[in-house]
């Protein structure tokens, strides 16, 4: 009897260990884009073309995690020249940190909906807490391939010289913001 309630019991807890869905973020659709005031004239935005990453979501418990990876060499300004810039270490220094990342554990949601993540950015060698929102996080298939995932819209606000990234301050903006487009299969 006692052998029986203890596979039960590890069952029961191997069940709930593995309650959380996995989704492996959608490389094609997370497209991080970020926008900085250039001279105090214009917003200029620039994208990141290579994303991975993978979330864990267990609604029922209101828990989650994230782990994404931006390549810093995949930046895309529009000019051959621009990119070059921006990779050099001027500005992201991809030769020498050739990823950004973001990890959170923390997923905070209003009722089973996540509506932002309490997290770490790392950028230039450098890491520090960085707080996301999270808008229009919806679950449900993709009509063309008939995969479930889940989407959302990120966004942040960040200031690039508490990360080290001080080239051209106050001329180019500290403050930048981050909007990324997430989204993410089921495995």
């Amino acid at each position: 009897m006692r052998k029986v309630a203890t596979l039960v019991l590890a069952s029961l807890t191997a069940a709930s260990a593995v309650a959380a869905d996995s989704y492996t973020i959608d490389p094609n659709h997370t497209l991080p884009v970020f926008e900085v005031n250039h001279l105090g004239f214009t917003t200029q935005r620039g994208r990141f073309d290579k994303t991975s990453g993978k979330i864990q979501l267990d609604r029922e418990k209101n828990k989650g995690a994230v782990d994404w990876t931006i390549e810093a060499d995949s930046i895309n300004m529009g000019q051959t020249k621009w990119n070059d810039h921006l990779k050099s270490a001027d500005f992201f220094n991809a030769a020498q940190f050739p990823t950004i990342t973001y990890h959170s554990e923390k997923l905070l949601f209003q009722g089973s909906t996540p509506v932002s993540a309490e997290g770490s950015l790392t950028l230039l060698g450098v890491t520090k807490p960085l707080k996301v929102k999270i808008h229009r996080f919806t679950c449900g298939t993709n009509p063309m391939t008939q995969k479930d995932l889940c989407a959302a819209d990120i966004e942040a606000t960040l200031k690039r010289s508490e990360f080290g990234m001080t080239k051209y301050l106050p001329g180019v903006g500290d403050e930048v913001r981050v909007l990324v487009p997430v989204e993410a299969y089921k495995d």
